[in-house]
């Protein structure tokens, strides 16, 4: 996989400053927290504009801080405890149950009858130890992105999780933001649900390569 950018530290730090707005907005939607951008942006600058319930300026509170806190570590080694400390950061103050841990029960996926494995019979620390190894750099990224989300580590703000995650590793190295668009949902979430079933993301990732990956 060809990278699309390659940007300095500093300029892909910066360049996710400026997007921070956007990738909020898109992310909050993937995850169907139904905001528009200009509720997006007046929260971000502290308007209330009284379009946003209660628990979704949690959840935007959340993502906001999962954003400071990825930023502020982009160079920290990523680890599954790293994983657990986003989950933690995104969905603090959400009564969401455990809190920066992997799930503890199975879950039902909307749309397909596949249902992933309980986090106890998975070994999460060498599943990332592989994709890690992976030298192409945007196509660990995307890797990271997919897994984190097929995986079902958490019982809520899996696909937070996964953004964050890796847009922590497309900033470190240089490789632009991924981030769905939000006209491009339905399409995504398609795609997505056949990686649940195949467990193989070769399509996927020729989609998000194509269409979800920004920078300068």
């Amino acid at each position: 996989m060809k990278d699309k950018y390659n940007m300095s530290l500093e300029d892909n730090i910066f360049f996710a400053k400026r997007k921070l707005v956007d990738n909020i907005y898109k992310s909050a939607n993937l995850e169907g927290i139904a905001v528009t951008f200009a509720d997006t942006y007046a929260f971000m600058n502290n308007v209330n504009t009284g379009n946003i319930s209660v628990d979704d300026m949690l959840k935007l509170k959340g993502l906001k801080d999962g954003w400071e806190y990825v930023i502020n570590h982009v160079n920290e080694e990523l680890t599954i405890d790293f994983i657990k400390k986003i989950h933690f950061e995104v969905c603090k103050g959400q009564n969401i149950y455990p809190l920066g841990e992997f799930r503890d029960k199975g879950v039902g996926i909307t749309g397909t009858s596949w249902r992933p494995k309980l986090p106890s019979e998975c070994d999460y620390d060498e599943e990332l130890k592989e994709i890690l190894s992976n030298k192409n750099k945007l196509e660990r990224c995307i890797d990271l992105f997919c897994w984190i989300q097929r995986s079902q580590m958490f019982l809520d703000g899996k696909k937070l999780v996964a953004n964050l995650v890796a847009n922590k590793e497309m900033i470190k190295n240089g490789q632009g933001i991924i981030a769905v668009p939000v006209e491009e949902i339905g399409n995504y979430l398609t795609k997505l649900t056949l990686y649940y079933e195949s467990g193989d993301n070769t399509k996927l990732e020729e989609w998000l390569y194509e269409n979800c990956i920004d920078g300068v």
